[in-house]
């Protein structure tokens, strides 16, 4: 695809509602507040994308005190998993020729001998755009073009997301403080007849990992669902779209 501009997945996926996101800009006391935590989020998870790499295939790298708890519970499950990182394919640059659209990939790896798509994300939760991005990459690479220009080993087969994430635990109502952005935001935990604590009563324990691995082995409906938005995404954008040739 030398010379050919393809539009990327995550810029697609900008045209999808995110509830999520729309509540957090409703919690902010300003747009501007808003977007330096944004901003501050984003480059923190950056840093962990990172370190975690390149711990996934065993460089030596320092481990900032600030992330030390979310980094060593992923150490953890990636031996627990015996998660195989495949070095050449870290954030690797990938592109559908049949669909016309690009993105890169944080990671290609083998899980219980089925190779795919692994993203790391460092949120919460999982959220409904996780699958539409995976997917895009999942089906991208089952391309016969793509699989050879790439020389990946074998057929792509399935994919993952990894959560990775920290935070404090109330040791009474078991209620849980994260910090990122500059911002702390605490979440009420599951009530199992525990009454929960006012926000000045929870006694927080030590910064902990909270670290999830999840495989989405079904992939048409959100491939189906991506390339809709895709679609959406072209008919708002129409006119420069066609201004840098992208649409005829």
């Amino acid at each position: 695809m030398e010379g050919v501009w393809y539009p990327r997945v995550t810029k697609i996926l900008d045209i999808k509602s995110k509830p999520a996101l729309d509540y957090f800009f409703k919690e902010m006391e300003s747009y501007a507040a808003a977007e330096s935590v944004k901003n501050k989020s984003a480059e923190e998870g950056s840093l962990v994308h990172a370190v975690v790499q390149k711990i996934a295939v065993g460089e030596s790298v320092d481990i900032p005190k600030e992330i030390a708890p979310a980094v060593s519970s992923f150490e953890e499950l990636k031996d627990e998993k015996d998660i195989f990182f495949h070095p050449e394919f870290i954030e690797k640059h990938v592109w559908s020729s049949r669909h016309r659209y690009a993105g890169t990939v944080d990671a290609l790896c083998t899980i219980d001998g089925k190779f795919g798509v692994l993203d790391i994300k460092t949120s919460p939760s999982f959220y409904p755009e996780y699958n539409l991005q995976t997917a895009a990459y999942l089906e991208a690479l089952r391309e016969y073009e793509i699989s050879r220009a790439l020389a990946l080993p074998k057929e792509i087969e399935t994919r993952w997301i990894l959560r990775i994430n920290q935070h404090k635990i109330c040791q009474k109502c078991g209620a849980t403080l994260r910090k990122k952005g500059g911002r702390t935001k605490i979440k009420n935990g599951k009530p199992n007849g525990v009454k929960f604590c006012k926000e000045d009563e929870h006694d927080w324990g030590k910064i902990v990992g909270d670290v999830e691995l999840k495989e989405f082995p079904y992939y048409y409906k959100d491939v189906k669902a991506f390339l809709a938005a895709k679609t959406l995404w072209e008919w708002e954008n129409d006119y420069w779209l066609r201004q840098v040739g992208y649409l005829k």
